[in-house]
């Protein structure tokens, strides 16, 4: 909301320059925003344990989306609601994550939940997303709420059908995942919570385990995803703090399952993974900061002994190992993509009725409803 009321504020100071010709703004990249709305509560852990092993599979729907020839941003935000270990005076409800674009933060704040037994209010956690996030003021981007949970979702003292009208004329999409049977769900008014929000209904199975089909190329995918890290240059005074956290979220890939390691690396080569806050080629080629305003003290060590030339020419060459390292696991992603779709045919299992999905059907319909195309 805050850089399109700048950039008409911009514009108009321009025009009112005597003699002065309005440059036409650079065209801002489409952002994607979705809010996840977790029930933490005693019964969801299979729930929660599907979120982490899915994050990576669900955000990579989003790699090769484009609009009008460009890739969007993508913001995800995580909220729990239900839990006891959180206040009554707030809902039982947390504020995890605002809205970034820093997936690695995301996927470690959801191997921190724990679940503990509460009151659920669907109504009031969506007032509370809709109202305290900062969402896109634009009617062209994405932006939804998934809400999963398993009681109804008439709970609480909020009213769920002022929430989600009022989160659907601010152009926000609520989808609920109601875990659980359908009938079950349309009882306790999932179904008419998505509607009333232009959203999707689903029910999920959580506790329901995930079926792996291993791929050819899933090792050596792993290994790339790992390679990359090699890649980043850390700067400022936290970059020990998100180097280690890279590092950490893929240990936590790798623990949850094979599937999730090879997911997480395909993300990782996206444009979508963007780490400009601490790795100085991302910032760098986003215009976050110019190399001359990082202290020298902020920047690693082996850096601070070199020329500015020397420097350049350290940056370029991480630049182009990460690049061709991106391009090696999108080919082997096309080709595991393919592998996959062959043998899905010949299989009589799927995983239909678990989170990601039930998620991942809903972002296909979003996607195509604001015109958001799959690239190449």
């Amino acid at each position: 909301m805050i850089r399109h009321l700048l950039i008409s504020i911009a514009v108009l100071f321009i025009t009112l320059i005597p003699g002065s010709v309005a440059a036409t703004p650079q065209a801002e990249e489409p952002v994607i925003q979705m809010a996840i709305l977790l029930d933490t509560s005693n019964s969801m852990d299979g729930l929660i344990d599907q979120a982490r092993t899915q994050l990576w599979k669900i955000v990579n729907e989003f790699i090769t989306a484009e609009k009008n020839g460009r890739r969007p941003d993508l913001e995800v935000a995580l909220y729990e609601y239900g839990n006891n270990r959180l206040t009554g005076e707030s809902g039982y409800i947390r504020q995890v994550l605002p809205l970034t674009t820093d997936l690695d933060r995301v996927s470690q704040e959801l191997f921190a939940l724990t679940t503990s037994g509460g009151n659920e209010f669907c109504g009031q956690v969506i007032e509370k997303a809709t109202q305290d996030l900062a969402w896109s003021a634009s009617n062209e981007d994405l932006k939804t709420i998934f809400i999963a949970g398993n009681e109804p979702f008439t709970q609480g003292p909020v009213d769920y059908r002022d929430s989600v009208k009022e989160a659907i004329a601010e152009g926000i999409t609520v989808n609920t995942i109601h875990c659980g049977t359908e009938q079950e769900g349309i009882r306790g008014e999932w179904k008419d919570g998505a509607l009333l929000a232009d959203g999707s209904y689903m029910s999920i199975d959580q506790n329901k385990a995930l079926v792996y089909v291993e791929a050819p190329q899933d090792k050596k995918l792993a290994e790339l995803g790992n390679k990359l890290n090699e890649t980043y240059i850390g700067y400022g005074a936290e970059r020990q703090i998100y180097t280690s956290n890279q590092v950490a979220q893929d240990k936590n890939a790798r623990t949850s399952s094979v599937q999730s390691s090879v997911n997480r690396a395909v993300f990782k080569s996206a444009p979508q993974y963007r780490n400009d806050v601490w790795d100085i080629v991302d910032a760098l080629d986003h215009g976050t900061k110019k190399l001359s305003e990082i202290d020298e003290k902020d920047l690693p060590d082996n850096m601070q002994k070199m020329t500015p030339e020397e420097q350049k020419t350290y940056i370029d060459g991480k630049r182009e190992e990460r690049k061709r390292i991106q391009a090696e696991i999108q080919q082997l992603n096309s080709e595991r993509k393919k592998f996959l779709a062959d043998r899905m045919k010949e299989s009589v299992e799927n995983d239909s009725d678990t989170l990601d999905s039930a998620m991942t059907q809903s972002i296909q319909t979003m996607m195509k409803d604001k015109n958001f195309k799959s690239g190449k």
